[in-house]
């Protein structure tokens, strides 16, 4: 038996990044990959006089490990990850302890959890973010699996994710099953907001105000000392200060076509099966799909014109109704956010800890961000707080956002520049603040062409009506949906 205290396999960048971040903190490592050469390359040059074992099959693996062997997957996710599950249950023993930190499907968790544990092993699936770099560094780590197996790998773990204020670990047991990568497939969700919103007000700063790329690297800067202080307005700064060879911007020659890999799609489709308006990460989603349009989009221009009706305010003026509308349409993500992961955990029945996830996402992570304290705090003054909207400070800030938010979009719109996740954001607040919404007028026409049934407002809930609107239709009714 060895005394390897974890395995790796997968030696792609952020396996091989992990690797190292382990060994860093005084782990001693097991190294597989399915390409032999990568492991004899790793070890001789970035592992080289590390405490690095590599192997040439899952067999040698197991036997430098010791016991109960914890060995981390780091392949692309699907089939691959089903494939070396089946590959080291042949080589490992009851007790020992597989972990997927890919970026798997929360369901596909779900299923080789009990899968694993039908076979007497334990399992873990745990979101890792922090790209390259906090891999290397230190990662916001969300696990989730076999609660056995937490206090196995919580050593390892939390040595070598990212540390928040006061030092506190940006890790901790999540939940039972796919607990933890829901909750990671819900921050990339998260990611594809922010970065969305982030780009929207780029745009408007570069197209309605004209603003240099220069300037609007200041104004990120600014911004990054700020209320919105965080990991993305940082790069995105640097992003647009960063010149090409030429001396020009390089993000003006980058071609506007944007890639995903399927965390952002799978939050969406979540949010429609558990009947969440998730409006804003929808739109940043299909905001990525029309960007992938682009010689369709190419020819479209050519066909339609463009309004122009410059902004009317002073530039400083507008730049910080800006700042509030992005601010105000961050927390409408992070609220529609949360309220998936809330209606996920009463479905499997998770014990899911709010501020326990905004402070494992306060370091390391991609949406890392002085915002998350703030969302920290008020999960700890009211755990059951129905909506991020609700509480008195984020409730303060929309407030005195509203103005700000309303002479974007509509600067937006008056300008032809698209703003999907800032107008969804603001049509997602005016819907929750209403207190009647015309879903009224929706519920007749159900009942006209369908019997649906409705609700009265002068009579009890779960009490439902069918009328003949027509006086040819019957009174049979359909079934009726309780909402």
């Amino acid at each position: 038996m060895g005394n390897a205290d974890i395995g790796l396999i997968g030696l792609a960048v952020m396996g091989e990044n992990l690797v190292l971040n382990l060994e860093s903190k005084g782990f001693s490592v097991a190294v597989y990959n399915r390409t032999a050469s990568r492991v004899d390359e790793f070890i001789s040059g970035r592992g080289a006089g590390k405490k690095i074992t590599g192997c040439h099959n899952l067999k040698d693996l197991a036997s430098s490990l010791s016991v109960p062997r914890k060995a981390m997957i780091m392949v692309k996710a699907g089939k691959a990850v089903d494939e070396t599950i089946d590959q080291l249950l042949e080589v490992f023993e009851k007790g020992d302890i597989i972990i997927d930190g890919g970026n798997s499907n929360y369901q596909d968790t779900m299923r080789r959890t009990e899968y694993v544990e039908s076979r007497g092993l334990l399992y873990i699936g745990t979101g890792v973010s922090g790209g390259e770099e906090g891999a290397l560094k230190g990662p916001s780590i969300m696990p989730g699996g076999s609660a056995a197996a937490w206090s196995f790998v919580k050593p390892v773990l939390q040595a070598i994710c990212a540390k928040a204020d006061g030092g506190a670990p940006c890790c901790d047991w999540v939940g039972e099953n796919g607990a933890g990568h829901f909750v990671k497939m819900v921050h990339n969700g998260i990611e594809y907001g922010d970065m969305q919103l982030i780009c929207e007000t780029y745009d408007l700063m570069k197209n309605a105000l004209g603003l240099s790329y220069e300037e609007m690297g200041n104004v990120f800067d600014e911004w990054n000392s700020g209320s919105l202080g965080s990991y993305l307005i940082e790069i995105t700064r640097d992003i647009l200060r960063y010149k090409d060879d030429d001396g020009k911007p390089l993000a003006e020659k980058i071609l506007d076509t944007a890639g995903q890999k399927g965390t952002g799609k799978w939050t969406g489709i979540a949010a429609l099966e558990f009947g969440v308006p998730l409006t804003l990460i929808g739109e940043a989603v299909f905001g990525r799909c029309l960007s992938a349009a682009k010689d369709e989009r190419v020819r479209a221009a050519k066909v339609f014109s463009s309004p122009a009706a410059p902004v009317q305010a002073d530039k400083a003026s507008f730049i910080k109704d800006l700042e509030k509308a992005l601010y105000a349409s961050k927390i409408v993500s992070y609220a529609q956010g949360y309220l998936l992961m809330r209606e996920a955990a009463k479905e499997y029945k998770w014990n899911l800890n709010y501020g326990g996830i905004a402070l494992m996402w306060r370091g390391g992570c991609i949406i890392r961000s002085v915002f998350l304290g703030k969302i920290k705090e008020a999960f700890d003054k009211n755990p059951k707080l129905e909506n991020l909207l609700l509480d008195p400070f984020f409730a303060k800030v929309i407030e005195d956002a509203q103005g700000s938010w309303r002479r974007v979009v509509s600067a937006a719109v008056q300008n032809g520049i698209p703003a999907p996740a800032l107008a969804s954001a603001l049509a997602y607040f005016d819907g929750y603040r209403s207190e009647r919404l015309p879903a009224n007028l929706l519920q007749a026409q159900r009942d006209y062409f369908g019997a649906h049934t409705y609700e009265r407002i002068d009579k009890p809930r779960g009490e439902f009506f069918h009328t003949n609107w027509t006086g040819h239709g019957g009174s049979t009714s359909a079934s009726t949906y309780t909402v």
